[in-house]
């Protein structure tokens, strides 16, 4: 009887604890929540932080190959430098530069005087498109564009005293099969023909992302045209166009896809990197 009353009693205890002990963990885990949602937060911001410091890391190893490469550039161009002032162009010759080159701006000219019809046509179509960012920019280097041909009417060369029409062609380009000449000045217009593009492109697919058109940058005017910042000297106008577009190409993927691939953006100015141009123009320096 009594052994009958203890086990009554020992049963009545554990049922009594394992509910208190059940309570107080609900009562725990009510005060505790741990919802699943939160620790999917945790995670993804965890993923976060290391897919950004891998970035950082990318980026700072382009850049270091970027710092590297300019320093090369600026090194063999202190070397060029000497060799071309041991350099001169004949007589015969620098008449000969100085005719194509007058010739040349002629043409250019020319050629900038008859687009307006067409810079019309272009305007009315992004107008019918909607495609008013990229109508502001097109407006914009427009401006730029008869800025600068104010600049190259009223500029006049100082033939006798340029040094490109002095120095010696010891740079030599292959392109589409064929070598071209130039010397450092006519190199450094082509570089900075690429400089330029970049920058139109990377404004000009940033213009069609916030219009959310297409991927087009041949559809572009600026594309097409393909002059800022040529006046129509050093080297032919087909060889800056070419450049140019090689540059905007790329401007603008980065401007299109929000990134910076192929270029920098640093207070306030847009530049190609040098590791790319060095991929595009594969100048030779000619002994």
């Amino acid at each position: 009887m009594k052994f009958s009353m203890m086990r009554r009693i020992v049963s009545v205890t554990a049922i009594v604890a394992l509910s208190w002990a059940g309570t107080s963990t609900l009562a725990w885990a009510g005060e505790n929540p741990q919802p699943q949602q939160t620790r999917k937060k945790q995670k993804v911001k965890k993923r976060t932080v290391v897919k950004k410091k891998q970035t950082q890391a990318v980026q700072n190893q382009q850049w270091q190959r970027d710092r590297d490469w300019t320093r090369h550039v600026q090194q063999r161009g202190k070397k060029v430098q000497t060799q071309q002032q041991q350099i001169r162009l004949s007589q015969e010759h620098q008449q000969r530069l100085i005719l194509e080159n007058q010739q040349r701006r002629k043409r250019y000219g020319q050629i900038l005087d008859r687009r307006g019809n067409y810079i019309q046509y272009k305007s009315s179509l992004l107008q019918k498109q909607k495609r008013m960012t990229h109508y502001r920019y097109q407006q914009e280097y427009i401006r730029r564009m008869n800025a600068q041909r104010a600049l190259q009417r009223n500029r006049r060369l100082d033939y006798a005293n340029d040094p490109y029409f002095q120095t010696g062609w010891n740079y030599r380009y292959f392109r589409n099969g064929r070598y071209y000449q130039t010397n450092r000045y006519g190199a450094n217009l082509l570089r900075e023909a690429m400089h330029h593009g970049y920058e139109q492109g990377f404004l000009a697919g940033e213009a069609d992302r916030q219009d959310r058109w297409r991927f087009d940058y041949q559809g572009s005017y600026a594309y097409q045209d393909a002059n800022y910042g040529y006046g129509g000297y050093y080297v032919s106008q087909s060889e800056y166009n070419h450049y140019f577009r090689e540059g905007f190409r790329r401007g603008y993927e980065d401007g299109y896809y929000n990134r910076y691939t192929y270029g920098t953006y640093t207070n306030g100015n847009y530049a190609i990197l040098p590791t790319v141009i060095g991929q595009i123009l594969e100048m030779e320096l000619r002994r």
